[in-house]
């Protein structure tokens, strides 16, 4: 069957492909590869990926295109479900034998009400769904694939067996090929990586036990599966031929370095190559490894600091302590390698006094750049299981995670601080961590040694805080439901 892995178009400038972990309207132009949708893409013939949103491509191209297509695979997520599912019915009216699978996060832990979502999707795909797709797309009888649901001829959803999750990583092609085949790299764009990057996947699940984060709880487990060094190197190496043009690569593992000797097996494979790369990493590493990988091409970290406050950092099973935090950084302020450090407030649980020591905290780690975020209680999480029995939850539909206009919004509260306030300290977190005299300069200097990158960053700039200046418009723009203050919004939905 000719298959078409869908990426649908959605909010403006919404970053929700099947690549990133927190779906929703970044403050800058933000967009990851859809990684999960390109690996099974890579094991199915003659298939093709089409990642909507950042190639500007609208609902009328899409179902142009879908229209070709015996098969449609839809990249879901749980804010984007509702407008995914009108994308799934229009391919339907359009063509109406076409077969349409969800797969993704959302779909992996709640099949049975994905499939209720809409009658135009027949089946959905649970947990690690590579195999999967590749069995619907040769033709085997959806009873006979697991891990996987659908509905019988009489309309009852029936779960099949689960899949085993994939042992031997090497087994998976690599997506180096679809990318060339199908993605314009230059679409792509993340605020603390250069530009072009790609990003990929180098193992599968984390042994870390974070309360809040998506891809262990839902798709990836938590035992670390992982691609051979001699694996990971070989498709580097030919990425490198592929796209000469690229300026880093990003290992987009849950935790890279969560296998220290074989991160360090990788690294000295790389070296030769000659490649700038980067990587997540949790604030624990000792200065030797830091400067070990710093030398063997690495530019980056990627770190979840997560909050300031010991308690909170208990409460979500980070693992990590604030001492430790504090080593890791210094360690890598004095090798030279850049941190992007990320933050989410609303985290059981904040108050107004644990947001101030986190933005303190901030201060004084003084990484490069930082990207605050609120807390996402996706379900599947344990995070969603706690708001839900201590009724933190703000709405009734605890899967309304974004507003209208695809930002995110705060989906929690606590009994001595309100949704309002934890939305209002996103901006002042960023404006009491930026406009500081060392970040201003720091940017300045970047801007100060590359053309392209002073262009860049004046865009980049404008976005950021027209982007905090909507915050503040919709944080003003309040109305009353069930008697209680709701933030509102203006900008609709792609439907």
């Amino acid at each position: 069957m000719r298959t078409l892995f869908l990426n649908p178009p959605s909010f403006d400038g919404f970053d929700g492909g099947a690549g990133s972990r927190y779906q929703a309207r970044r403050e800058v132009t933000s967009f990851w590869y859809p990684t999960w949708l390109a690996q099974p893409a890579a094991l199915v013939p003659n298939s093709q990926l089409l990642d909507c949103p950042p190639h500007d491509i609208g609902i009328r191209e899409c179902l142009n295109r879908a229209r070709k297509f015996d098969h449609v695979i839809i990249h879901t997520s749980t804010p984007s479900l509702r407008n995914d599912c009108k994308v799934a019915e229009s391919i339907k009216q359009n063509r109406p034998e076409t077969t349409i699978g969800f797969v993704g996060a959302h779909a992996a832990v709640l099949p049975a009400e994905t499939l209720k979502a809409s009658t135009a999707i027949d089946w959905v795909g649970r947990k690690e769904f590579d195999f999967t797709c590749k069995e619907v797309a040769e033709g085997l009888p959806l009873h006979a694939i697991r891990g996987l649901s659908h509905r019988d001829r009489e309309g009852r959803i029936i779960h099949n067996p689960e899949r085993e999750l994939i042992d031997d990583m090497d087994s998976l092609p690599w997506v180096a090929d679809v990318y060339r085949r199908d993605l314009q790299i230059e679409r792509y764009f993340i605020g603390y990586l250069l530009h072009p990057y790609i990003s990929l996947y180098t193992g599968r699940g984390c042994p870390a036990q974070c309360t809040f984060c998506l891809w262990p709880q839902t798709i990836g487990g938590h035992q670390y599966r992982v691609r051979s060094p001699e694996n990971v190197a070989a498709e580097m190496a030919h990425m490198k031929r592929l796209f000469p043009q690229v300026k880093e690569f990003f290992f987009d593992d849950d935790t890279f370095t969560a296998n220290l000797p074989r991160a360090r097996a990788i690294a000295a494979k790389l070296a030769p190559l000659g490649l700038t790369w980067s990587c997540n990493s949790r604030a624990n590493l000792d200065e030797d490894t830091v400067r070990y990988f710093r030398d063997s091409g690495l530019r980056l970290f990627l770190v979840g600091y997560e909050s300031g406050n010991e308690q909170i950092l208990r409460n979500i099973r980070k693992g990590v302590t604030l001492e430790e935090m504090r080593l890791f950084t210094q360690a890598c302020h004095r090798a030279g390698v850049t941190i992007h450090g990320t933050f989410v407030l609303g985290l059981p649980v904040e108050t107004r006094e644990t947001i101030e020591e986190t933005i303190r905290f901030a201060q004084e780690l003084d990484v490069f750049s930082i990207q605050v975020s609120l807390a996402a209680p996706y379900p599947g999480t344990e995070l969603f299981e706690m708001a839900r029995q201590n009724g933190w939850f703000v709405k009734r539909d605890k899967t309304d995670l974004v507003e209208l206009d695809g930002f995110q919004q705060s989906a929690l509260e606590y009994p001595n601080l309100s949704k309002e306030e934890i939305f209002e300290a996103v901006d002042r977190f960023y404006r009491a961590y930026f406009l500081r005299p060392k970040p201003i300069l720091r940017i300045i200097k970047t801007m100060l040694e590359d053309k392209e990158i002073f262009v860049r960053r004046c865009r980049e700039g404008f976005e950021f805080f027209r982007s905090l200046q909507q915050r503040k418009e919709d944080l003003l723009e309040v109305h009353s439901v069930d008697g209680k203050l709701r933030v509102g919004t203006r900008a609709p939905r792609v439907w």
